[in-house]
């Protein structure tokens, strides 16, 4: 099964991109107007995010974010046959404060969002800096689809760690020097285990393992944005956020972030991921009493 997967999407993959955006096209259609994939989740989520927004605009960005989910889906099988030097001419990003710190001798967390295409920025970024580039992933429970996106991620060598265990993921890296990207907006499985922050008007949790590694390894963490700038270009801004954790007192890293990552969502809202179900848990004043007393 995985290889009749892995070869479709090859032969998906050879067409030029021009030809893959009209695929897009119709996969937008067929998502958005016939299959209503979660817009109920959507819609209910702009909604709350930007309440002074009319349902015209509403329907503006949904729309969007369905076109860059789709361009997404494309984008990401083309990396299977995309060069080097395609990929960097798409994708832009200054990534010198990480090299002044790799110069320095120290390691660095870069703390991104779900935004539009990551899958672009982990292997132009891993392309660009003399770290080792681990990525923090959550596997996919298909065991098919899985194996194939772990074929691409690593194709120019990113090392990949397991979201579910860490532990045993970063165990060869303890000493080493390494640049460990980490999508930082995922939904936090126990309420009761994170930061809870006002964010896109409503209390949201937030895993702490990101802030607590940085602090207890002194790891300077870098924030990163990206930004859609038409059709297959995107450009991504790094910045040095915290260059020692350790002096930080706790949460600040993680409020930082969130507030980071909500004005970036304001500036561009249809390139963050929308049909998520990110706030499936309801806030409750005990969690933030339970998460103090760990």
């Amino acid at each position: 099964m995985y290889y009749l997967l892995l070869a479709f999407c090859y032969g998906i993959s050879i067409l030029p991109l021009w030809l893959l955006y009209i695929i897009s096209d119709g996969l937008c259609f067929l998502v958005y107007n016939v299959i209503g994939y979660r817009k109920k989740v959507v819609f209910e989520n702009l909604k709350q995010a930007f309440p002074g927004k009319t349902d015209a605009e509403i329907r503006r960005i949904a729309k969007q974010y369905y076109r860059n989910l789709t361009d997404m889906m494309v984008e990401t099988i083309k990396l299977l046959t995309m060069s080097k030097s395609s990929l960097q001419k798409r994708f832009d990003c200054d990534l010198t404060v990480l090299q002044q710190l790799y110069d320095q001798g120290k390691s660095c967390q870069l703390h991104l969002g779900h935004n539009f295409n990551w899958e672009w920025a982990n292997l132009f970024c891993m392309q660009g800096v003399r770290f080792p580039f681990l990525v923090v992933f959550m596997p996919i429970t298909n065991k098919g689809v899985n194996r194939m996106f772990t074929h691409f991620r690593e194709k120019f060598g990113t090392v990949l760690v397991p979201a579910n265990d860490m532990k045993t993921g970063m165990a060869p890296w303890i000493g080493k020097q390494y640049l460990l990207a980490l999508v930082a907006d995922q939904n936090p499985g126990n309420p009761r285990r994170c930061y809870w922050y006002p964010f896109l008007n409503k209390m949201t949790p937030f895993y702490k393992g990101p802030e607590m590694s940085a602090r207890r390894y002194n790891i300077p963490v870098v924030f990163a944005d990206i930004r859609k700038v038409k059709r297959g270009y995107y450009k991504a801004q790094l910045k040095l956020a915290f260059e020692n954790p350790i002096e930080e007192p706790e949460g600040k890293i993680t409020e930082a972030f969130v507030q980071y990552l909500e004005k970036n969502i304001h500036e561009q809202p249809e390139v963050w991921v929308w049909s998520h179900r990110r706030w499936k848990h309801a806030y409750r004043p005990e969690y933030e009493n339970a998460a103090e007393g760990e």
